[in-house]
């Protein structure tokens, strides 16, 4: 059996910056430091932070007047978040990937600058998109997520449209959408970069180079990681007949291994190297297999601590 490690795959420098905001906040202020919503979509790295002293919560109202620092998550918060949190003079830290604040802020130009109507491709209910939709007042963005979605959209003004996307998806999905969105509404004013984010492009890509191939692809990640679920659907797109999404190594179904000649093996964005590592320690302790790597690109990426606590 050849185990095939996808690179890049693992932590992108959204999730290391938040982390890292989460672990410089208990050694600046100490225990508790409280965190809105999973800081980042990985059970394994929320309990580790919980056992350092992090208190994860729902909303905000479910902390106690306090001192003690309050963490916005990666995926970023709807402006009435910050908003409501200033009104208790709560201590806030903004640990949104730049990247999502980038979205942010192209939707508020497009929309108060140039009077232009946002079309957010994205899923409903996730975290990242709750937080660029409610950027804006109530109608001003239009969430879209499939191409059935694009092509039955109706708008006010054609011509004042503008789309973002949340930074999560399928590079493949999302083009399909916005060539729908293109031919029906030709005037739809583009983002300047692409918004799907580096590391879910580099990630995605890896997997295509290795999938094709593979006789089952595993990619270690959380059922709610949107990232994860999106690489997991590319490697079945692909070509490869068993694709799964496993938390643990755990989770594996060695049914579905036996006989593999080739596993193809990535991570999502937040799970941590160490979980990949034991998934191919399981896997060799129960076949013979050699590992090698699969590399589309070196990532260099980079982002300063929130400026709270530089």
């Amino acid at each position: 059996m050849r185990i095939v490690l996808c690179t890049p795959r693992g932590f992108c420098a959204g999730v290391v910056r938040a982390i890292d905001s989460v672990e410089e906040a208990l050694r600046r202020y100490g225990k508790p430091v409280y965190v809105r919503h999973e800081i980042v979509h990985n059970k394994f790295v929320v309990e580790d932070l919980r056992s350092k002293g992090a208190i994860f919560v729902d909303e905000l109202d479910e902390i106690p007047d306090t001192d003690a620092p309050v963490i916005f998550s990666a995926h970023g918060v709807a402006k009435a978040v910050p908003e409501a949190a200033r009104r208790r003079n709560f201590r806030t830290i903004d640990a949104t990937c730049p990247l999502v604040t980038k979205v942010h802020r192209e939707a508020e130009v497009h929309y108060r600058k140039h009077g232009r109507t946002i079309i957010l491709i994205g899923h409903e209910g996730h975290p990242e998109v709750v937080g660029t939709m409610g950027q804006l007042p109530d109608g001003a963005v239009k969430l879209v997520e499939t191409c059935a979605d694009a092509e039955a959209l109706e708008v006010a003004d054609p011509a004042k449209l503008a789309w973002v996307s949340q930074t999560t998806l399928s590079v493949d999905d999302t083009k399909e959408i916005v060539a729908v969105l293109a031919r029906r509404f030709p005037e739809i004013a583009a983002p300047h970069r692409d918004d799907i984010c580096y590391a879910t492009t580099n990630r995605q890509e890896a997997v295509k180079s290795v999938a094709d191939g593979a006789d089952a692809f595993i990619v270690v990640g959380a059922p709610n990681s949107s990232n994860s679920q999106r690489l997991r659907e590319t490697a079945e797109r692909a070509g490869c007949r068993i694709s799964v999404l496993v938390e643990r190594a755990a989770d594996l179904d060695w049914e579905q291994l036996d006989g593999a000649q080739l596993i193809g093996i990535t991570a999502g964005a937040s799970a941590p190297e160490i979980l990949v590592e034991e998934v191919v320690d399981a896997i060799r302790a129960r076949f013979p297999a050699s590992v090698e790597f699969a590399e589309i690109v070196k990532e260099d990426m980079f982002f300063p601590l929130p400026r709270e606590l530089r």
